[in-house]
């Protein structure tokens, strides 16, 4: 959310009177841009850490005025939040609005220049959510830490190149050693230059001639037997046995992600619904006993689940859940332990027992996409069955 803050520019005392100009900072994005308020005063009449006028004659009435002022320009901002995603403004722009609302025959509106790169990453991170957003958010990140506001602003698709891309890989290895992490940056760019040229805004498709490297994902699933160790401990502390019985929740009902197990709301007919935040796509699961368990120890108020009621958002809790399970996982004789292996080890299990493929791909929600897809309604009883063999195969029944 942007801010505002008076402050006097001393820089550009007039010569005659010696008074400098008081001005409103807007900070946003890590900008600024300014305001003048049209009011004067010596340097010895402002309290700068204050911020207000002090020791002049209408120092009262002054004062009043400038707290008039950013009043209607918090209104205006907290205004323009409802017809804007403020997120793509830069502080200039945001500025201009202002300026457009409090004298509109005075504002000059400034001109955007709609083809950078910078306006289109921001475009295509607007229709992301959970996880997904965060990842393209920090690859954002990263090419302003390589080039900086001002040149990334600047920056058009037609500026990269094979060169720029390798030029940008070397920057990310200083920092990000692992070849996935960098593969996962340049992925993302890729996404939104392809973005970009199905909107037509260029033709320049940089990717041609550069290949993403990568290396072969480590496995991180777990066998049966390390599963059963872990349902059956018991945690000596029980801030830390919410963080494993979540895990557990995730596995109980197919591997699901943990920003979908926090935005769960209720349990209907014995079954869950939901929108998968990182596909878009509809979930429809059973929840077995073993899960309503859980689910009954944890039940939640606003949310199906305790533990998200009590979290800010669902990436608070994922982060106490990830630092909670590194210190769980040598008690189950563990070197290590994330949310991820749950869904992984859903589907080793499955793959183990015979379960089909193509059952276990409809149960992780892969693929969906195609036009047979919209016609046939899978059969989910299916996708039931085999996550009731999974858990018999796991609880030994």
């Amino acid at each position: 959310m942007a801010s505002l803050r008076l402050y006097l520019d001393t820089r550009y005392t007039a010569s005659d009177t010696l008074e400098a100009p008081i001005k409103i900072i807007l900070h946003h994005r890590s900008q600024a841009s300014h305001i003048l308020t049209g009011i004067k005063v010596l340097p010895s009449q402002w309290d700068k850490l204050k911020c207000k006028v002090v020791r002049h004659p209408n120092a009262a009435r002054i004062n009043r005025l400038l707290q008039e002022r950013i009043g209607a320009m918090s209104a205006i901002i907290s205004r323009l939040v409802l017809d804007y995603n403020l997120r793509t403004m830069s502080a200039a722009e945001l500025c201009s609005k202002i300026k457009q609302e409090l004298n509109p025959e005075e504002a000059q509106p400034v001109v955007r220049d709609t083809k950078t790169v910078k306006v289109w990453f921001e475009k295509w991170i607007a229709h992301k959510a959970g996880r997904t957003r965060d990842l393209y958010e920090v690859t954002e990140r990263r090419i302003i830490a390589w080039l900086g506001e001002v040149k990334y602003s600047k920056l058009h698709f037609e500026d990269i190149n094979r060169d720029w891309l390798m030029s940008f890989d070397d920057f990310l290895a200083s920092t990000a050693p692992s070849a996935n992490a960098r593969a996962i940056h340049m992925r993302n760019l890729r996404a939104v230059c392809n973005y970009a040229i199905d909107n037509d805004v260029t033709g320049n498709y940089p990717f041609r001639r550069f290949k993403i490297e990568s290396t072969a994902t480590r496995k991180r699933s777990l066998n049966v037997e390390v599963l059963r160790r872990i349902f059956a401990h018991t945690c000596a502390e029980e801030w830390q046995q919410r963080y494993l019985d979540a895990f557990k929740l995730s596995f109980l009902l197919i591997g699901i992600n943990i920003v979908d197990l926090c935005a769960l709301t209720e349990v209907r007919s014995g079954r869950i619904e939901y929108i998968r935040s990182k596909t878009k796509r509809r979930y429809d699961i059973k929840v077995e006993p073993e899960a309503m368990a859980l689910i009954d120890k944890y039940r939640g108020a606003a949310h199906l689940l305790s533990f998200a009621d009590n979290c800010a958002n669902y990436r608070h809790f994922y982060n106490k859940m990830s630092s909670t399970l590194r210190i769980i996982a040598p008690q189950v004789g563990l070197k290590e332990l994330t949310s991820y292996f749950a869904r992984h080890s859903w589907a080793t299990l499955a793959s183990r027992i015979g379960i089909p493929h193509e059952t276990i791909a409809r149960a992780l929600g892969h693929g969906g996409h195609s036009v047979t897809d919209i016609y046939i309604d899978y059969d989910m009883q299916k996708v039931d069955e085999a996550n009731r063999k999974v858990l018999d195969y796991l609880f030994g029944h």
